[in-house]
């Protein structure tokens, strides 16, 4: 789905849902499953499924952008990348090949347990 001219509603939904994964991604780390996914699917009737991908194709853009302004500032530990990232690449291959073996409805809890567990890990550390 992109910018409509004929719809007003989603024009504003999709740069609303924008900004504020972009401004949450650069102030606090994330963005993309947290603001964006529900968006797609309550507000645009995206599927859960459909989603969970663009979610991911979303996270690169913003993360670049984010990432070049913490270098800036010095803010990047280098010793951690390579390693946390190829490993990272690899489970998220296989999680993205598990996304296929959960129903739309099996995801959506999977990723309310998700926020709901890290809200309050967060709230307690």
């Amino acid at each position: 789905m992109i910018f409509n001219l004929a719809n007003g509603r989603t024009n504003l939904i999709l740069i609303t849902s924008g900004l504020v994964t972009g401004l949450v991604n650069g102030l606090i780390g994330i963005g993309g499953g947290t603001i964006v996914i529900p968006t797609m699917v309550f507000l645009l009737g995206v599927s859960q499924h459909q989603a969970h991908g663009t979610s991911l194709a979303i996270i690169l853009p913003t993360s670049v952008a984010s990432a070049f302004v913490y270098w800036r500032k010095g803010y990047l530990a280098w010793s951690l990348i390579l390693s946390v990232a190829l490993s990272g690449m690899v489970g998220a291959y296989i999680g993205a090949k598990m996304m296929n073996k959960f129903s739309p409805k099996h995801l959506r809890m999977l990723l309310g347990i998700v926020m709901v567990v890290a809200g309050v890990r967060l709230l307690w550390k």
